[in-house]
C-alpha cells in the first residue's frame, strides 16, 4: 500500500506539469493579455463559488450514460488516402478532434486517459474507450493544445505522444508542462493571441477566448489559453478552445472567416461560472459571429464536468440551429465527415428529459417582465455588444424576454447577469432577455 502510494503521489506531481522561468517567462510578460502576475480576460468572469459547490452535489439523475453511448470504429485505413473535398473531421470524444484539411492533419486537445485528473486513479472517468490507437494516429502536422485545464491537457496522453515526434503548439506558458513531460523544446511552439505558425502552405492562428487556465488551485492564469483558426489553400476551420461569449468573436469572424467549419464547444456549463463556457444556444450565436458555414458541436459526449444532463448540450444545440437557421451536424464520436459534402444529423443518443428548455410560444410570443437592476449593473445589447449602464441607487426596468430558444435577442453575460424572468438571476440558457426598446429579431 504505501508503495502505491508513493506512486500515486509521483504520478501526481509529474501530471501538475511545469512551471515557466527564464525566457519564456520573459516572453509571457510581454503579452497584452498579462496582467502583473498572471493572464487575465478582457472581459471579467463571474463565478458563485458556494452555489457551484452545492451544484456538484445536487447532479441531473442523466448526468451520466445509463450504458456505454454509441460509436465508430475508428479504421487507421481510413487515413490511408485523403479527403475527396480536401476536408475531413473525425470527433472523437469531448475536444479531441482529428482535423485533415487540404493536405494537412492536426489533432487537437488530445486526451486517451481512462481518467482525467492529476492522478490516474481519480477524477471524472470516460464513458468510452479511445477510439484509436495511440500506434494507429496518421502522420500529423502538429497536436494543438488549447491551454492546460485536465480535459484538455493530459500528462498520460503527453507523455505516449511525445516519442512519436509530433510537433506541438499551445498558448503561451504552456510549453514548460510538456518540457517537464519529455518533450523536446524543439518541438514545441507557444503562441499569442493572433500569433500564426505556417505549416506549408496552411497558416495556424491562435485566435483570442474567454476562459482560464492552472492545473494546481493556485496557479489559476499562469498560462495562456487560446482558440485556433485553420487557414488552408481551400478551406478555412475555426475551432473555440474552452471560452465564454466574447465580443472578439466578430473580429475573428471579420479577420478570419468565413469558416467552411467551426469545432465550438457546447457542453459542460452550470448556472454558477456562467462565463467559463458557451453552452449551446451560445455556441450556436458564436458560430453565427465567426461566420461559420457548418459547427460541429464539441467539449460533450465522454465526460460529466457539469451537473447538466449529458445530452442536453446537443440537443439544446440542435434547437438553436432549427431557431436560427444554423447548420449543426452530430456525427457519432468516431465518424468521420467531410462538412462541405454530408451533414449527418443522426439522433444516435438516447431521448432524455433535461432541465434548462424552455418550450417555444407560439408565434414568438411576448411575455413583460419587470427587473430591478442595482447601481453598477450593466444590460447587454446580445447584437451590438453595447454596455447599457444601471445608474442610480436601484432602477426598475421594463424588460421584453422571448421564450424561444435560440433566438439572437438574449441577455450577454459580458459584464454581469441581471435578474432574468422566471429563473435563477444567474441561470443561463434559459430564458432569453433584453431590454424592451433593443428587442428586434
Amino acid at each position: 500500500m504505501t508503495a502505491i502510494a508513493a506512486a500515486g503521489a509521483f504520478a501526481s506531481r509529474a501530471a501538475f506539469g511545469g512551471r515557466a522561468i527564464g525566457a519564456r517567462l520573459q516572453r509571457m510578460q510581454k503579452s497584452p493579455e498579462w496582467q502583473g502576475s498572471h493572464f487575465e480576460n478582457p472581459q471579467p468572469i463571474v463565478n458563485d463559488t458556494w452555489a457551484a459547490i452545492v451544484s456538484l452535489f445536487r447532479p441531473d439523475p442523466n448526468a451520466k450514460p445509463k450504458s456505454r453511448p454509441t460509436t465508430v470504429p475508428v479504421e487507421p485505413a481510413r487515413f490511408a488516402a485523403p479527403p475527396s473535398s480536401g476536408l475531413r473531421v473525425t470527433w472523437l470524444g469531448h475536444s479531441t478532434i482529428l482535423l485533415e484539411i487540404d493536405g494537412h492533419r492536426f489533432l487537437t486537445d488530445p486526451v486517451w486517459s481512462e481518467r482525467i485528473g492529476p492522478t490516474g486513479f481519480t477524477g471524472p472517468k470516460r464513458w468510452f474507450p479511445p477510439l484509436l490507437a495511440f500506434r494507429d494516429l496518421p502522420p500529423l502536422d502538429a497536436v494543438l493544445l488549447s491551454h492546460d485545464h485536465y480535459d484538455h491537457l493530459d500528462y498520460e496522453t503527453i507523455v505516449a505522444l511525445k516519442d512519436r515526434n509530433f510537433p506541438f503548439v499551445a498558448p503561451l506558458g504552456v510549453g514548460a508542462h510538456l518540457e517537464r513531460w519529455g518533450v523536446p523544446a524543439a518541438q514545441i511552439a507557444e503562441l499569442d493571441w493572433w500569433d500564426s505558425r505556417a505549416f506549408g502552405d496552411l497558416t495556424l492562428w491562435a485566435t483570442p477566448a474567454r476562459h482560464a487556465s492552472g492545473r494546481k488551485f493556485i496557479d489559476d492564469g499562469a498560462t495562456l489559453w487560446a482558440g485556433y483558426a485553420f487557414i488552408g489553400s481551400r478551406h478555412r476551420v475555426y475551432y473555440s478552445g474552452d471560452t465564454g461569449l466574447f465580443p472578439g468573436l466578430r473580429t475573428i469572424g471579420d479577420r478570419l472567416g468565413p469558416f467552411d467549419l467551426t469545432m465550438i464547444e457546447v457542453g459542460q456549463y452550470d448556472r454558477t461560472w456562467p462565463d467559463w463556457h458557451l453552452g449551446p444556444e451560445q455556441a450556436v450565436e458564436a458560430h453565427r459571429r465567426v461566420r461559420g458555414a457548418v459547427m460541429l458541436p464539441v467539449h460533450w459526449g465522454l465526460f460529466a464536468l457539469a451537473s447538466h444532463g449529458w445530452t442536453e448540450p446537443i440537443e439544446r444545440a440542435l434547437a438553436a440551429a432549427r431557431d436560427t437557421g444554423a447548420v449543426v451536424i452530430s456525427p457519432r464520436p468516431g465518424q468521420s465527415v467531410e462538412p462541405t459534402e454530408e451533414r449527418p444529423q443522426e439522433h444516435w443518443w438516447p431521448a432524455l428529459v433535461f432541465s434548462g428548455l424552455v418550450p417555444p410560444l407560439e408565434n414568438d410570443e411576448l411575455g413583460l417582465a419587470v427587473a430591478t437592476a442595482r447601481n453598477g449593473s450593466h444590460f447587454i445589447d446580445f447584437q451590438n455588444d453595447n454596455a447599457i449602464p444601471v445608474t442610480g441607487t436601484e432602477t426598475t426596468v421594463e424588460l421584453t424576454y422571448l421564450l424561444q430558444v435560440g433566438k439572437h435577442v438574449a441577455l450577454q453575460p459580458d459584464l454581469q447577469y441581471i435578474m432574468q424572468p422566471g429563473t435563477d438571476p444567474t441561470r443561463k440558457n434559459a430564458v432569453a432577455v433584453a431590454l424592451r426598446f433593443e428587442l428586434s429579431y
